[in-house]
């Protein structure tokens, strides 16, 4: 089997991506195909020997669309797509602009007389019927050039038989615009032959602005939807940024600076700190503390010294060391994670719109009505323009403006709202999706925790103070680069205690450190340091296991002779993350804490959450695998993050929902943003999609309920009993009618608010 990935062009709605799909899908020897739309790829998997490119290619022409090969062998900033997605969104600002412009124009013009607003002259009246008439043409005219590839794509899709809706939108306006123009041309009869009363009819059955109203209104929702459209690349872009430029190494003896990408395996690489460690290595020579927080979610820095593994894109604490080069380039962790965002961002395909899934039996439906409709009565025998205005009425009420207002007006709305409360909703699928998750995965550090080691137990001997233990502890330890030594200070200042200067301060790499405090000798460090220096811990080791037990990280204080007390630190859970997980958990949802932190850690914090599921020491590749291994299960999932070691489960997941203190890459690789930084808000988020979803739904209901009230009585069905009939006018008045309560409704949507 071989995998290939296409550029697919032409698409513009779910049905597009559903049609390429099945044409592609529908040819022997292919085993699986997924179209991306947002992307505008697709990656066929197929059997070489039964199949070739040249076929799949020519089953995507069929379908209506053009396919192409994408080029292999491209580095992440070469496939970015950033450019023409700029390009696209400017193109289509520029459409808005004008058919939005004209449409004020044409609507003041058409009906600015109707309201009392001053309109000239030359336009009013019976005898300036053929002006005004053709004046709301030239008016039509631009606003059906510049949105002319609806046109296009909707008549190709409905000849290939596969409608969308585009096909909506160009029966809709088409229609509308045709019988203006029958009706200027009779207008034009009328006057020729001095035939008032047909100008007079003809003049209130001119529908230029319901084209213009249709087209501008759809372009504008379309334009706003592409403006929220994936960055992928600007996540990849953000990654690729993580991992020095430049590495310095000693070859023949001397240190050099030179480009990552002349590094070999096997090099010798110098890192001092503060620096990033450019790729993957052994250590051979030194020791430091090592900040892997942003590829394994590891809250605390760990000490790191000869023989131990270090990691490309990772943060040299304290001291300096020089490591063997053994992965690079591609090999290294930080390029297998690009790869995951850029494989996962691919994959996942975008909701499909209620409407265009509907609009698929919808249109052929219409289309037959009013076929239907304009024979019959010309069987029965009724004037040519009877029949036609009465198919023409049925075009008109069941044209697409609310119908294709439904969805976008409500998600336009519900996006708003969620930015008013802090929820940045980056696309409209993550909106739509949100509702039907059953599964909240939630990252620990940063997300759940604070992200930063904080003094949470200060236990000293029986006949010293708390707060004398402290000082003595932060004392010696403010000269340390430790993060545990930095909580103990910041511990110290925040309860204002008076440090003072130690003497003869020695660092031990993965043990503790010795100093000199007032004349007396002190020490600071693990377990392995109090023995190794004959401390009797007495009690004390009871105690910090005790710690351990809860997830914190305990360090002894002693001098030479006796302990003194232990200080223990922890990455603490935030103050809303306990009601946060009960709220999801009261929601049905399944709520899972996945984690880098070791078991002991992550036990500790699911006792806590009353959390009935967590994963520990879960390495970047992996927690991708566990979001697909659930989706692989029919699960809906949505990731929850905030680091690097984040992006491609959040790329991965039905809904990546990214914490707004969290990293650029998390931030651009997630659907949702939540800025305030409040685990609470993924409650509300879930909430305003399903209350967004539920007011797409009442539009959509509504919309066709319009329309299919309406189109019997278009079709004349009421007729020949009752002489009810529905002229295109009153048929486009409903339509308006159906837009109005479409759009009120979802207006709705504004008074929703969070309940916490």
């Amino acid at each position: 089997m071989k995998k290939e990935k296409y550029t697919v062009t032409g698409m513009t709605c779910a049905a597009c991506s559903a049609a390429v799909e099945r044409a592609v899908g529908q040819l022997p020897g292919v085993n699986s195909v997924n179209v991306n739309l947002l992307a505008n790829n697709m990656v066929v998997e197929y059997d070489e020997g039964v199949l070739g490119p040249a076929s799949i290619m020519a089953a995507v022409s069929h379908a209506g669309y053009a396919a192409s090969p994408s080029t292999a062998k491209q580095t992440p900033a070469q496939t970015a797509q950033s450019s023409s997605i700029d390009t696209e969104i400017a193109h289509m600002k520029q459409r808005v602009i004008i058919s939005l412009s004209f449409m004020v124009v044409l609507m003041y013009v058409a009906m600015g007389h109707m309201v009392g607003l001053p309109v000239p002259s030359f336009l009013l009246g019976s005898e300036n019927a053929g002006i005004m008439a053709l004046v709301q043409l030239l008016l039509t005219v631009p606003v059906v050039y510049v949105n002319r590839q609806y046109f296009r794509n909707g008549f190709k899709t409905l000849w290939r038989r596969s409608p969308n809706m585009d096909a909506l939108i160009a029966i809709g306006s088409g229609a509308a615009v045709a019988y203006g123009v029958f009706a200027l041309f009779r207008i034009v009869y009328g006057l020729g032959h001095g035939d008032l009363d047909l100008v007079a009819r003809y003049s209130h059955d001119l529908y230029f602005e319901s084209a213009s109203m249709i087209l501008a209104l759809i372009t504008l929702g379309k334009f706003l939807e592409a403006r929220s459209k994936g960055r992928t690349s600007d996540a990849i872009a953000k990654l690729m940024d993580l991992a020095p430029k430049t590495a310095t190494v000693i070859r023949n003896g001397a240190e050099m600076e030179i480009s990552v990408t002349e590094l070999v395996v096997g090099d010798i690489i110098v890192i001092r700190p503060g620096q990033s460690i450019p790729v993957d290595g052994v250590i051979v020579e030194g020791s430091s503390a090592i900040d892997e927080s942003a590829l394994t979610g590891e809250s605390i820095p760990v000490s790191k010294t000869v023989g131990d593994q270090v990691i490309s894109a990772t943060l040299n604490k304290a001291g300096s060391f020089k490591f063997q080069a053994t992965r690079i380039g591609e090999d290294t962790t930080l390029a297998q994670i690009i790869r995951l965002v850029e494989e996962a961002g691919a994959s996942k395909a975008p909701i499909a719109k209620l409407a265009d899934r509907i609009s698929a039996v919808f249109v052929p439906v219409v289309i037959g009505i009013a076929l239907v409709a304009f024979a019959v009565w010309l069987i029965l025998g009724y004037p040519f323009e009877f029949a036609l205005t009465t198919a023409v009425a049925v075009l008109v009420i069941s044209c697409p403006c609310a119908l294709g207002l439904a969805t976008p007006v409500a998600i336009m709305v519900g996006t708003g709202q969620g930015a008013l409360h802090g929820i940045l909703i980056k696309s409209a699928e993550a909106l739509e999706t949100a509702h039907s998750l059953d599964t909240v995965v939630l990252d620990k550090t940063g997300t759940i925790t604070q992200g930063q080691p904080a003094v949470t137990d200060v236990i000293p001997k029986s006949d010293l103070a708390p707060q004398e233990l402290l000082r003595i502890a932060a004392s010696l330890e403010r000269p340390s680069e430790h993060p545990l030594a930095e909580a103990i200070v910041a511990k110290a200042e925040e309860e204002a205690l008076e440090l003072v200067e130690v003497q003869d301060f020695l660092a031990v790499p993965g043990r503790g450190i010795r100093a000199q405090l007032e004349g007396t000798t002190y020490l600071a460090g693990n377990l392995a340091f109090m023995r190794e220096n004959r401390i009797d811990l007495g009690e004390f080791a009871a105690k910090a296991d005790e710690l351990a037990e809860q997830g914190k990280t305990p360090m002894y204080f002693a001098d030479t002779e006796r302990v003194l007390g232990v200080i223990a630190a922890a990455d603490p859970v935030k103050p809303t993350s306990q009601q946060a997980i009960s709220e999801l958990q009261a929601l049905g949802l399944e709520v899972i804490m996945l984690t880098g932190d070791n078991r002991r850690t992550a036990e500790a914090i699911r006792r806590q959450l009353q959390l009935r599921s967590v994963l520990s020491e879960v390495l970047p590749e992996d927690k991708e695998r566990e979001i697909r291994r659930l989706q692989e299960q029919g699960k809906a999932v949505a990731m929850v993050g905030d680091g690097i070691n984040d992006a491609p489960a959040l790329a991965r997941a039905d809904v990546g929902i990214a914490i707004g203190a969290g990293t650029d890459v998390a931030l651009e690789s997630a659907d949702i943003v939540l800025v305030k930084n409040d685990l609470r808000d993924v409650v509300t988020a879930i909430k305003l999609s399903k209350a967004t979803l539920r007011n797409i739904k009442q539009n959509l209901f509504w919309a066709f309920f319009y329309n299919s009230l309406g189109i019997p009585l278009a079709a004349g069905l009421f007729y020949p009993l009752l002489g009810w009939r529905l002229s295109p006018m009153y048929a486009a008045a409903a339509m308006s009618l159906s837009s109005i309560f479409v759009v009120t409704n979802a207006l709705r949507l504004r008074k929703f608010a969070p309940h916490k």
